[in-house]
């Protein structure tokens, strides 16, 4: 059942959408491989415990924060629009 100015399965499509792009994401972060004894980005030593704990770490916990924060930053709009922006 459509509703409003959407076709039918749009919802679908957009619950497919964003699962997508979460699944991409993580798997961008995914490396094979061994950790890195020092960060790609800044250099910095990465600490043992965090290359135990997340095994082919690249990244220290700072650079990894800032990633991360972006890479929100990026995903945060509205797929859906709202119903005044379909009419123009």
């Amino acid at each position: 059942m459509a509703g409003g100015w959407s076709r039918d399965g749009a919802v679908q499509d957009q619950i497919d959408s964003s699962v997508a792009d979460a699944v991409a994401a993580a798997r961008s972060r995914l490396r094979a491989g061994t950790s890195l004894l020092h960060c790609e980005e800044c250099g910095e030593v990465i600490p043992e415990a965090r290359r135990i704990a997340v095994p082919g770490v690249r990244l220290c916990i700072d650079c990894q924060n800032e990633i991360d924060i972006n890479q929100t930053k990026q995903q945060l709009f509205n797929r859906r629009g709202s119903k005044d922006s379909q009419l123009r």
